[in-house]
């Protein structure tokens, strides 16, 4: 292991997060003096970020802990083009309002993780939309384009595996390096950004832009990715049964993001503990150390720390009681997640196989069959037996809700509107 000058880049090795750099030597000799601003570009295609998001701004996390100042970038402009990379198809298309509606609901989060301010290592929020759709074409074209080889551009993995597998990419998209590219010079001129950073996937993209940077006279920028997140089984992370695993807490609760880490792999433990908690390295090594069922406990500190970190301390504690209380102590635990059904529904009788579908325990009334047929489902904690039983008023616990179960850890409550 490479011992740098830099905490930042010491940190960010020890913990994982390194993948590839474009010059670790004068990103090193930057961060050590404290100033390696540097930022990681957020698109606005959906009402929230999702979990592979939350690993690019525990980088960010680090760059500031280390003294030096983070940049979260919205991408107001790039969300209009759409960005191909890891697509088999063009993205759709979003008008202006929705890319509005996104951007507001996902910048709350960001918060939550860096300092905000006007000091000089306080984070600091921008939007390519302020010089993106302020560009002219012909200037952009004469200024900009002319420094890309459309041939080195067609080697780029995000435009080369569409065209390998013959699936169609816009003109539109092709341009969306262009425009990353082009952020990166624009931020370096605004604000001596030096640094972009992001998943391995984007490390075309950022190359582009410092080289691009070099060609337009900015001083030397600098690139590093971070690993795609994987999970031991090899399954790309961040998906469950009932989607991504979103940050907002609207789209995905505390109790569920706490559920997600609990149930983590063994083999995924101590480095999801170095990447989504903030913990000490020597308190990872001694969770580390834990044995054959102990490595439950190692599992709980890390559902815990990364649900505080996301949604705060209360919400992690509520969110490690109610499990506790509805696994270990077999009592009902109001907090567990809920999904309110018209009563007029309840009253006709809501198929079972619907309502689990409905709750997201299960994708499919073909997946909510198979696993009735393992004794995987359970209504009010007695197993479901008949895949055509209809839920009805009679089924309402004393608290007035239907407590459904998938296995033993993932349960949500239906409750009457």
């Amino acid at each position: 292991m490479t011992a740098f000058k830099s905490d930042f880049l010491n940190i960010l090795q020890q913990r994982g997060f390194v993948h590839q750099c474009s010059d670790f030597d004068g990103l090193d000799a930057l961060a050590a003096k404290g100033q390696a601003t540097a930022y990681v570009g957020y698109d606005c295609t959906a009402p929230s970020l999702h979990i592979g998001n939350f690993l690019t701004m525990m980088m960010l996390y680090w760059l500031q802990q280390s003294g030096n100042k983070p940049i979260t970038l919205m991408g107001g402009g790039t969300t209009m083009v759409g960005d191909p990379s890891g697509k088999d198809e063009s993205r759709a298309i979003r008008s202006v309002a929705e890319i509005e509606a996104n951007k507001a609901s996902i910048r709350g989060v960001f918060a939550k993780v860096l300092r905000y301010g006007e000091g000089p290592g306080d984070a600091v929020m921008l939007d390519n939309a302020e010089w993106l759709t302020k560009l002219n074409w012909i200037e952009m074209l004469r200024d900009v384009g002319r420094h890309f080889s459309v041939n080195r551009m067609l080697t780029m993995d995000s435009v080369r595996l569409r065209l390998e597998r013959e699936q169609e990419m816009s003109f539109i998209e092709f341009n969306y390096m262009v425009c990353q590219a082009y952020d990166f010079v624009e931020l370096s001129r605004r604000v001596d950004c030096r640094l972009q950073m992001g998943g391995s996937d984007q490390w075309g993209n950022i190359v582009n832009g410092v080289d691009l940077g070099r060609r337009m006279g900015t001083p030397q920028l600098f690139a590093l990715t971070t690993p795609l997140l994987t999970t031991a089984s090899g399954e790309k992370m961040g998906k469950t049964a009932q989607g991504a695993v979103w940050l907002n807490a609207d789209q995905f609760s505390p109790y569920d993001f706490w559920q997600y880490w609990r149930n983590t792999e063994d083999a995924d433990v101590v480095k999801f503990l170095k990447l989504f908690t903030i913990l000490p390295m020597d308190e990872i090594a001694r969770l580390a150390s834990l044995q054959g069922g102990e490595i439950n406990e190692a599992k709980k500190v890390l559902a815990t720390e990364a649900t505080a970190l996301l949604h705060g301390r209360d919400a992690a504690n509520t969110a490690a009681e109610t499990a506790r209380r509805t696994f270990e102590e077999g009592s009902f635990a109001e907090n567990l997640p809920t999904i309110e059904i018209s009563g007029g529904e309840l009253e006709a009788g809501l198929g079972v196989l619907a309502a689990f579908v409905k709750a997201g325990l299960v994708a499919s009334n073909g997946e909510a069959r198979r696993q009735i047929k393992g004794g995987g489902l359970r209504v009010n904690d007695s197993p479901v037996t008949d895949e055509k039983m209809l839920l009805t008023p009679k089924d309402l616990t004393p608290e007035g809700v239907i407590k459904l179960s998938m296995g033993r850890k993932r349960h949500v409550l239906l409750k009457p509107a």
